[in-house]
């Protein structure tokens, strides 16, 4: 056997290469399995939409897959379609799931419904099976205090239903929980005693339904159940006790204050006493002078400043018998008391 050129070899091992890797891009760009997949489930897709599909980056798979799903349950839709909603960054497959399922279970649902729902950013899927099976969310701790001044806590339990047509700019969850929460705080506030709640806790429901709370949301509320409530503390009496020790604290203020004021008017008063006995002082020195200033001039003789000294040893003296007399009345008073 004679032996083949290099040149030859090495061109026959390009040229097989060069066939692998165009037969794996031809397989790549023309997915033939998916094109016999869907031609054996009736589904009708062209190689050339099949083409297009890798062109435009959209996996050929999810769509025809999706599509032949949906085919089989009944559904109308085309390439076009779930092209649309893949590439406005929709899932696809959840789409075609809640579909299904709603078209299962009688509920009014559009192919058009269900991709503004799921670009919403609201799990289609989980509200069709919610729609079917209503889900009981749980409240959290709701406390409120009755008209008696008692607190009570109480916890609910929300029985709701996904209304499709409000998935779209509905509220949420949260939502529901708040006015719910809020509903039990009028419900109880409003009750006259905390045992009339304790007795009738189906009041609370009853009120909280009439309400309407689900206006608006993204649920329909079908019941509203009280799991539990408990008696918490007597809120009236605290209040009660505080404003008691805040109007004594004002009092004892107020007290201090005019204390304050006393004090200081005493001071004041001491102050003026010393202030008129200092003018007192002031005055009698003066007298000396005015007696020397007499006697210079005439008018006061001798006589009369020796008449006038004996009259005030008088006025003093009957001043020291009038004390000593008073007090030896006093002293009488209190022997008799005893």
């Amino acid at each position: 056997m004679e032996n083949l050129d290099p040149n030859s070899s090495m061109f026959i091992l390009v040229a097989a290469v060069a066939g692998i890797v165009l037969l794996f891009v031809f397989l790549y760009f023309v997915p033939v399995n998916l094109w016999i997949t869907a031609q054996f489930s009736n589904v009708k897709v062209g190689i050339g939409e099949l083409i297009g599909m890798r062109i435009r980056k959209v996996p050929p798979s999810i769509i025809v897959n999706s599509l032949i799903t949906a085919t089989k349950a009944g559904l109308q839709m085309t390439t076009n379609d779930l092209e649309t909603h893949y590439m406005a960054g929709g899932n696809i497959p959840n789409v075609i799931r809640a579909l299904i399922s709603a078209d299962k279970a009688n509920i009014n649902l559009t192919f058009k419904q269900a991709t503004a729902i799921d670009l919403a950013g609201r799990d289609v899927f989980e509200a069709v099976q919610i729609s079917v099976n209503p889900k009981v969310i749980n409240t959290p701790n709701v406390a409120a205090v009755a008209a008696d001044g008692i607190q009570l806590i109480a916890k609910a339990r929300v029985t709701v239903r996904a209304n499709i047509a409000q998935l779209v700019g509905g509220a949420g969850e949260e939502t529901i929980l708040a006015r719910v929460g809020e509903g039990i705080v009028t419900s109880i506030g409003s009750a006259a005693t905390h045992k009339s709640v304790l007795e009738n806790p189906d009041k609370i429901s009853k009120l909280v339904l009439q309400r309407g709370l689900d206006a608006g949301t993204a649920f329909e509320i079908l019941s509203i159940d009280i799991a539990d409530i408990d008696v918490g503390t007597n809120i009236g009496a605290k209040l009660q006790i505080d404003q008691a020790s805040a109007d004594l604290k004002v009092a004892e203020a107020r007290a201090e204050e005019r204390r304050a004021m006393a004090v200081a008017l005493e001071q004041e008063m001491k102050a003026r006493n010393v202030e008129m006995r200092a003018k007192v002082i002031e005055a009698e020195a003066e007298i000396p002078k005015a007696i020397a200033e007499a006697f210079r001039t005439g008018k006061l003789g001798i006589m009369d400043y020796y008449r006038m000294e004996n009259i005030q040893s008088d006025t003093s003296m009957r001043e020291s018998i009038a004390n000593s007399d008073e007090s030896k009345d006093s002293g009488k008073g209190k022997n008799e008391k005893k």
